[in-house]
This record gives C-alpha cells, structure tokens and sequence, in this order.
C-alpha cells in the first residue's frame, strides 16, 4: 500500500466513526418536543443584551413583545452603552407595537474580568430581579427573531419535561452566496462538536446556543450565573456546563421558531464572526490549534484531493477510497442543507468551505497573540488566565 493509500484509508475511517459513533450529529430531527400546557404557566423574564443593534431591532424586538404567553412575561433590555440609538429606538417599538411590558436599562462598561455581554446579561437579570421573582428567564440577543408562540412551547418543554435549561440553535439567516455556503456549516460543525444527543442525556457533554436559552431562575442561582462564568467569550457553552456541573438539567437543539435576523452579506463578516472566539475554544492552546487544522486536513481535505488525485495518476484504488470518504461526508451533511433549505450540490463544497474555516481558526489564533483576539463591538478580552492575573495585580 503506498502512503496516500493509507492516508485516503484512514480519513475514509474516520468518516465511518463520525457517522455512527459522534452521537449522530449529522441527524436534524433534534427539535422541541410538543408538550401539554402546564396547570399554571410560570413567570418569564426575557433578557435582552443589546450593543449597537438599531439595524436589526425594529425585526426581533416587536416579536418578543407580542408572544402569546398565557402567563406573566416582561422584556428587559440592557443597552450596553450602544452609540447607535438602540435604548431610544427600543422604547419607540414598544410605543408602538405594546404587548409585552418593556424596561429599559443601562449596566455601564464592564468591569475587570467581565465580558460586556454577561455584565449586561447580569445586570438584565438584577433588574428584572427587583421587579418580579421570575420563574424562568428567557436569554435572547438582539438579533434573534422568535414566532408568536416561542416562549409558550418553551416553556411548556421546560416544565413537561422538568428541564433546567432549554436551548435552541436559532436558523441563522442564509440569503447570500457567503451565507449559503458557511451558515450551515457552522452548525453543522457545532454539532460535531457537541452532538446535540450527547448534550441532552446525562454525561460530561454540555452545550448551549447564546441566541434562544430558557433557564430556570432557582438553576441560575445554583450555579452562579452569570458571575461564574464572567471571562467567557463562549458563554453558551460556560453557560450549560456550569448548569449540568451543578446538577441541571439541559436540553439542546435546533429551533422552528427562532430565527437571527442579523445579515452576514460579506466574507469578512462572517470571517470575523468566527474568528474571534475560534481559538477560544482551543482554550488558546498552540497544540490543540495543530491537532484541529490537521483534523481538518485529513477529514475533510483529504477526501477530495485522494479522489482526483487518484483519477489524475491512475490509481482506483485511492481515487476510489477517496471519492467514497467524499461521498460519506456530503451524504451527512445533506440533512443540515435541507433544515436551511439549501441545495443539494452544496454538498460536495463542503471541503471547501471547512478550508475557509481552517483559514479562520488560524487567523484567530495569530490575532489573540497580536492582542486583538476575541476582539467584538470595539472590545477585546483577555484569555481568563490573563483576565485574572490583572485582577489580582489591581
């Protein structure tokens, strides 16, 4: 056997293990289970951090304001210290729309250790705090736009199924050729990361989407949310670790009801999207950042390259492995481009665009050692280890 032999052998494996032992990621049937109205609907506070988002408010806020909740439900929207308008603009869409009670509140700049979205979050959560003793809290950005009856199935799941934590992955906005191309793999990607099964059955896996998480207030306080999670630029993930750590009971997975409403038009755009918390998620380890672009190679590059190369010089047998592995990868992730309504021949891209993703992940690595690393809104955050360290200096 020649070395691309093996090399085509062992990526074509290594498929055949992400298909039927990583938790059935590339299945999307993971969705809110339909659940009976409970006796007496819990209170609801909706949390809303908001910097700079005027262009896209006008399309989430009113949808939050008018949910058809049987229960009590209020809106909290923290403006953190936008320069755009956004509390103003907030308070103009309740004049109009009503429904739902609006307060609008300010944190000011985070302090030391804090990210700027969990010190609004916070601060969300205080104030809301000292109007009503919620029951659930409701954590939705900005951007994300939730159908009429969102809050009420979400919580009926909470309550039916005795969650603490119900999340979904909202359906990201894909219009563009950029979109279409990196959008759905993006969450094809989180998935593989945290197979949505996994996550939703006892065990270590946790995972959470930022953009739609219902939480119960009494699991909040047990596990310090959000003061125990304060450094983190992945704050869904912290979020639903730090509630399984403490006991909870979570639930993830992809949304009917939720959409982002935010556009990604350009390439740049979505670059910088997941280039700033990337090597975060490599806990800014130079070892884990070589260990993942090599998994990528292998996994997704290699398939392609075995398949032609192995044409071009005459091979079948390499060019055979190789176009089977190819075969297996855009089989598992046709399911995720019929969720975003893509076509089909989107699939066989998909070795490219996990290029393009490689490209991000290193980047974000070289911008963390340049010190512009998790870089969002005109703030950059520290790694926590060096987070803490100037704490503890001050």
């Amino acid at each position: 056997m020649t070395l691309w032999t093996v090399i085509a052998v062992v990526s074509l494996l290594c498929w055949l293990w992400l298909l039927f032992a990583q938790g059935f990621f590339w299945r999307t049937d993971v969705r809110l289970p339909p659940s009976a109205d409970p006796a007496a609907w819990p209170t609801v506070a909706v949390v809303v951090p908001a910097r700079d988002e005027a262009e896209v408010l006008p399309v989430s806020l009113p949808s939050l304001l008018t949910q058809e909740y049987p229960g009590r439900a209020e809106v909290f929207l923290v403006d953190d210290g936008s320069s755009d308008g956004t509390g103003a603009l907030a308070r103009t869409l309740a004049a109009e729309h009503g429904g739902l009670p609006l307060t609008v509140t300010s944190p000011g700049e985070p302090p030391a250790g804090w990210t700027g979205k969990l010190w609004a979050v916070r601060h969300g959560m205080a104030t809301a705090a000292a109007a009503y003793r919620a029951e659930y809290l409701l954590l939705t950005d900005a951007d994300i736009a939730h159908e009429p009856c969102s809050l009420r199935e979400l919580v009926a799941a909470a309550v039916g199924s005795d969650l603490d934590l119900v999340s979904q992955m909202a359906r990201l906005r894909v219009v563009t050729v950029w979109e279409r191309l990196i959008v759905p793999a993006f969450v094809y990607f989180f998935a593989q990361l945290y197979p949505f099964r996994w996550v939703n059955r006892s065990g270590r896996t946790a995972a959470a989407a930022g953009g739609c998480v219902l939480i119960r207030r009494e699991a909040a306080e047990r596990a310090r949310i959000p003061e125990a999670i304060r450094q983190a630029v992945i704050d869904d993930v912290a979020l639903a670790r730090a509630v399984k750590r403490s006991g909870g009971r979570i639930w993830l997975g992809l949304a009917n009801r939720v959409d982002s409403v935010r556009p990604y038009p350009r390439l740049s755009q979505l670059w910088r999207m997941v280039s700033r918390s990337a090597y975060a998620q490599l806990r800014h380890n130079p070892a884990l950042l070589l260990g993942t672009l090599a998994g990528l190679l292998l996994v997704y590059l290699v398939p392609p390259v075995a398949a032609v190369g192995g044409a071009v010089a005459g091979d079948a047998v390499v060019c055979a492995v190789g176009f089977a592995a190819w075969a297996v990868m855009a089989g598992s992730y046709l399911p995720m481009l019929r969720y975003y309504r893509q076509p089909p021949w989107l699939a066989p891209l998909l070795p490219l665009t996990a290029l393009l993703y490689a490209a991000m992940t290193a980047d974000s690595a070289v911008q963390h050692y340049r010190g512009r690393g998790a870089a969002w809104k005109g703030r950059t955050y520290p790694r926590p280890e060096a987070a803490a360290a100037s704490d503890q200096q001050g």
